[in-house]
């Protein structure tokens, strides 16, 4: 989204490993950087070092260019030491890419929590609505112009992509487990809004958090609404799981997914809380300002103000559908379903499923 957060956080490692190297950000712990073919260009995997291998979190996009960066890694870096077991920490494509491609390749498992790897799977087989044309429906009941619908019902499976292979069993990971690598034991947590399941893991005698995408140092956390839970409330979920991170004692050094490590989790999560304010905020006021009820798709401009491709459109109207959906459930504004789709405005009083919970 826009808004340009302010830089107060702590970064004790400002430049990132070139391909194909690592940088040992704690005891133990490596961090690798790898291409994405998007705007947001890398992702950050750590490897957790033992005494006869490595574990690793997070496997990268699966294109040829990842591939390529991990024979590096494979000659320079793990050597002789083979990976001993993988964890993802949840189902998009940067993240479990080539999870199945590295199991197969090491004989080892993938631990990842039941409710990501069962979305891999629906989302590779286009199965339970997780579609492309399930996406394409609720777009367009959303506003979104018929154009725009077919330019992204065109593309296809992306998904599928970035994720040629997947796995087809794995060690199931649950909130409060406890791993044990490179020499320390993490603490399993979750997180919610951004992915259903979303895995991170802390050492606390160490004072290290793996964070994924749950908590970023510089870009907000893409949290959508996606066709199997068209009414949900992701963003509430995502605040609330916030809380974890801003109760990290201020030393802990993050490791994110995107961005830099950084220190001061307290901070980052009060800048994406005030973030998501302001967006919400900025809506409620466009809203009132309207003479009908409004799409999410005509709720674009209002948060993001650039031009958008068809990639960034597509989490550009899970996020706008996300915020509205949080709005209404929490009493802000009101929301109508009609013949010519899903609709908000400010106090409705006609919405036929205003007695849900406020938090889906």
């Amino acid at each position: 989204m826009n808004a340009a957060l302010p830089l107060v956080l702590d970064y004790p490692f400002p430049t990132p490993p070139p391909p194909g190297t690592t940088l040992e950000v704690a005891p133990g712990v490596r961090w690798l950087r790898m291409p994405l073919p998007f705007a947001l260009d890398h992702i950050n995997l750590w490897l957790l070092e033992e005494a006869d291998g490595w574990t690793l979190v997070d496997c990268g996009i699966g294109t040829a260019a990842t591939r390529d960066v991990w024979e590096l890694h494979f000659t320079h870096t793990l050597r002789d030491r083979p990976l001993k077991q993988i964890i993802v920490t949840h189902y998009h494509p940067d993240h479990i890419g080539n999870a199945q491609w590295l199991s197969q390749r090491f004989g080892v498992p993938v631990r990842m929590t039941q409710s990501e790897f069962l979305a891999a799977h629906a989302v590779i087989d286009q199965r339970a609505s997780y579609s492309l044309a399930d996406m394409c429906s609720l777009f367009a009941a959303h506003g979104m112009p018929v154009g725009q619908v077919a330019e992204m019902g065109a593309r296809g499976n992306q998904y599928k992509r970035g994720v040629p292979e997947i796995p087809a069993a794995f060690v199931r990971m649950l909130a409060g487990d406890v791993v044990t690598a490179a020499g320390r034991e993490w603490q399993v947590a979750c997180g919610y809004g951004h992915s259903p399941e979303h895995a991170w893991l802390y050492a606390a005698e160490d004072g290290v958090a793996i964070s994924g995408d749950m908590l970023l140092p510089r870009i907000s956390t893409n949290v959508s609404v996606w066709p199997a839970e068209r009414e949900g409330d992701p963003l509430g979920r995502f605040l609330a799981s916030l809380g974890a991170f801003a109760a990290l004692p201020a030393a802990t050094l993050i490791l994110p997914s995107h961005g830099l490590p950084f220190r001061g989790s307290a901070v980052r999560v009060e800048q994406l809380r005030a973030h998501h304010a302001a967006r919400l905020a900025e809506l409620e006021a466009a809203l009132l300002a309207a003479t009908a009820p409004v799409s999410a798709s005509s709720m674009l401009p209002v948060l993001f103000r650039r031009e958008l491709d068809v990639q960034q459109r597509f989490f550009a109207m899970g996020e706008a559908i996300a915020h509205l959906n949080h709005l209404w459930r929490n009493g802000r504004v009101g929301r109508t379903v009609t013949a010519d789709g899903v609709r908000f405005a400010a106090h409705c009083s006609s919405d036929a499923t205003v007695g849900l919970s406020k938090h889906a």
